[in-house]
């Protein structure tokens, strides 16, 4: 049965194009005529830019985003902060000025569903670090924001309160349990509930030679799974929106377990990516004969 809480849920991934993508989520020889953020959105409700992370976005590709899903009107972006605010934290006013015009089209469309403020490991809960924290939820107070913090330093009751203060929502994210690295929490402190699910490659996480494909290359259990879907729900139960975002994006991984944890949470089957059901089994196991002449597959997961 669908949960009553299903319509306050978002699902979907951390980006949308990738190379290694190609023959897993998308055909091997994708047309020209298409496009695959309006491809990705036939399957999820929302994504996570993650290119604003490396450079203020411009305004006239978001435009070009909203015209792609279009068609799809519960489809929310969320995006993440510019990296000059976050993790090198030597942003200027023109930068501010570029970010804000850059992402004002999807703000404006009410198509921004979430800021996500994602800050390193490295970043902990000192008064120095706090008070920027603090100066940047001022900064962009405009936006509704989402903190990522990922030491564990950060995980107090006084921490919740100083984000509830701000309006800013947690980011309850799955990640390798390393030293005080922060552990799965189902904290909410705004209407907006997050979650974000990185995999759990412990050997590669903070290894320096290890680049994304290694670190990312984490295929979720139906068990890990059912775990985070009552976790979600809990969540959901106190916000008024919750995005989840995979981003174990290695050869589609993501686009895997986001398709498997939305129908544990919605109930029903789902649409999946038939180049994605020749590679995973696991997802050819719950998929119903298609259609005639139809491309597309359908999955339940009980």
């Amino acid at each position: 049965m669908p949960s009553p809480l299903d319509e306050k849920i978002w699902i979907g991934t951390a980006g949308w194009s990738y190379p290694d993508w190609k023959g897993f989520v998308y055909p091997a020889f994708h047309p020209r005529a298409a496009h695959e953020l309006e491809t990705l959105s036939q399957y999820f409700d929302t994504v996570e830019i993650n290119t604003s992370f490396y450079r203020p976005l411009r305004a006239e590709i978001s435009s070009v985003w909203l015209r792609r899903v279009s068609s799809h009107p519960r489809f929310q972006f969320t995006a993440k902060l510019y990296k000059r605010f976050t993790h090198e934290r030597d942003a200027g006013r023109t930068d501010e000025r570029d970010f804000k015009e850059g992402i004002s089209p999807l703000m404006q469309a009410g198509k921004l569903g979430a800021l996500l403020l994602q800050f390193p490991w490295s970043f902990k809960n000192t008064p120095e670090q706090r008070e920027y924290l603090s100066g940047l939820l001022v900064q962009f107070r405009e936006y509704p924001l989402v903190v990522e913090v990922r030491h564990a330093s950060w995980n107090r009751p006084d921490v919740l309160k100083f984000l509830q203060d701000h309006r800013a929502g947690f980011c309850n994210v799955d990640q390798p349990l390393i030293g005080r690295s922060m552990p799965a929490t189902q904290n909410v402190t705004a209407p907006i509930g997050y979650v974000r699910l990185h995999g759990r490659n412990y050997e590669t996480w903070f290894a320096e030679d290890s680049g994304a494909e290694l670190r990312y290359d984490y295929l979720y259990s139906r068990a890990e799974l059912l775990e985070w879907k009552q976790r979600l729900e809990a969540i959901a139960a106190r916000s008024e929106r919750t995005y989840v975002v995979l981003n174990n994006h290695y050869q589609g991984k993501a686009v895997v377990n986001a398709l498997q944890l939305a129908s544990m949470v919605y109930g029903k089957p789902l649409e999946a990516p038939p180049p994605l059901l020749e590679r995973y089994p696991q997802l050819e196991e719950c998929s119903s004969t298609p259609a005639p002449q139809s491309h597309l597959f359908r999955c339940l997961i009980i």
